[in-house]
């Protein structure tokens, strides 16, 4: 029996075994609080401060600039409340339609204090237009958030050129990088960011972890309020272990990054052209060229309707790939909203398939996926028979530019 092929890197990754390994003592005999004086403490706290300068190093930021969170979800949340509570007026965010669940929520729940919501539309590709960005901020803006890397379609947006363009109006800028974090090169000082977000189990680090960067001089407000930890903006006694595996993985991500960019993006750069031969009326969703290195988001004409039996079908095959977000799974198969908000139809917003690689993928992997794929699609009901084909993609990695 053959084992499984994951392939949905973007819901979350497998621990990587070096990670785990680095994390072991502080899961047993190295339990000390780290805000403790005694020896106990002592090693707590160094192993914190040797993650948090780990963490640092994968952005090109100081490790002081970095705070540990339980998620990139709380790290969101903490930019786009704190930005506002610290600015003393109900505020303005601007920010994309396009956005995780982490960002778009907060929004909401902002927006029913008093906070002004501006949702930049996007093109076809899914990037945003400069020309909206610019018209946002001629009003008062407290903050604009705009994510690296999509998590459903996979495109890269132009974050220097955005965050410079916002910090010429001398706003905030913050950056959802979950996705893009050790997948892609960031550097915050030349990307000239404010605030950006990482989440551990994104990059083959452990679940419940997050970061935030906060560029020295920037206010925020904290949203957990306790013992003062984390320079006072999250307080709660460091989890210790997830910290030093967070840093171990970053570690791990900033060696590896570059080797490991071109490696997926020539594995789905094949995927991407198989599948235009064996299934000739699959098409590309998102950027053919500035997205994720590892990324591949297709759908079949006139099988939209048909993602869940796909996915069902795979899976049963050993195969597990995506309908978009985890963190809102398309069970129920209606439209996604990024999709839709790029300018697809109900229907066509219906039929997305995310593919998604990491860094236990191989060829071999590759090459049984290309092989059941088409056998499943064979499976379904009222195959379709004619749609453009999916668009070629540059093996070459994307990076922000």
């Amino acid at each position: 029996m053959n084992p499984r092929i994951y392939f949905d890197h973007s819901a979350t990754t497998p621990l990587d075994p070096r990670v785990l390994a680095a994390m072991g003592p502080f899961l047993g005999g190295a339990f000390g609080n780290p805000s403790s004086l005694h020896h106990e403490g002592r090693i707590a706290r160094e192993a914190v401060e040797t993650a948090r300068a780990q963490v640092a190093s994968l952005i090109g930021a100081d490790p002081d600039e970095i705070i540990f969170t339980a998620s990139g979800t709380e790290a969101d949340n903490l930019a786009l409340i704190g930005a506002v509570r610290a600015s003393g007026r109900p505020g303005h965010i601007v920010t994309t339609s396009i956005e995780h669940a982490a960002i778009l929520e907060t929004c909401r729940f902002l927006a029913e204090s008093g906070t002004k919501i501006t949702h930049l539309p996007v093109d076809a590709d899914g990037l945003v237009e400069h020309k909206s960005l610019l018209r946002a901020l001629q009003s008062n803006v407290t903050l604009v958030s705009i994510m690296a890397a999509n998590n459903v379609v996979g495109t890269l947006q132009p974050i220097e050129e955005l965050a410079h363009l916002t910090k010429l109006h001398g706003v905030l800028f913050h950056t959802d990088a979950v996705q893009a974090a050790g997948k892609i090169p960031l550097d915050v000082n030349r990307l000239h960011v404010d605030l950006l977000s990482l989440s551990a189990h994104k990059l083959h680090g452990p679940k419940g972890v997050g970061a935030l960067y906060v560029r020295k001089g920037v206010r925020l407000s904290p949203i957990v309020f306790g013992g003062g930890q984390e320079r006072g903006l999250r307080s709660a006694t460091e989890n210790v272990a997830g910290i030093v595996g967070f840093g171990a993985a970053a570690a791990i991500a900033r060696e590896e990054l570059a080797g490991e960019a071109t490696r997926l993006a020539q594995f789905r750069e094949r995927i991407a052209r198989e599948l235009t031969r064996a299934l000739p009326h699959s098409y590309l969703f998102g950027h053919p060229v500035q997205r994720l290195p590892g990324h591949l988001s297709f759908g079949l004409h006139g099988q939209e309707r048909e993602v869940g039996k796909l996915l069902a079908t795979l899976d049963a095959a050993g195969v597990a790939i995506s309908a978009g977000s985890a963190c809102s799974a398309n069970h129920s198969g209606e439209p996604s909203g990024v999709l839709l908000a790029m300018g697809y139809d109900d229907e066509g917003a219906r039929g997305l398939l995310r593919l998604s690689l990491g860094r236990f993928n191989t060829q071999q992997e590759a090459d049984r996926f290309l092989e059941i794929l088409p056998r499943a699609v064979a499976t379904l009901n009222g195959a379709a028979t004619h749609q453009q084909p999916l668009r070629s993609i540059d093996a070459v990695p994307g990076v922000l530019a």
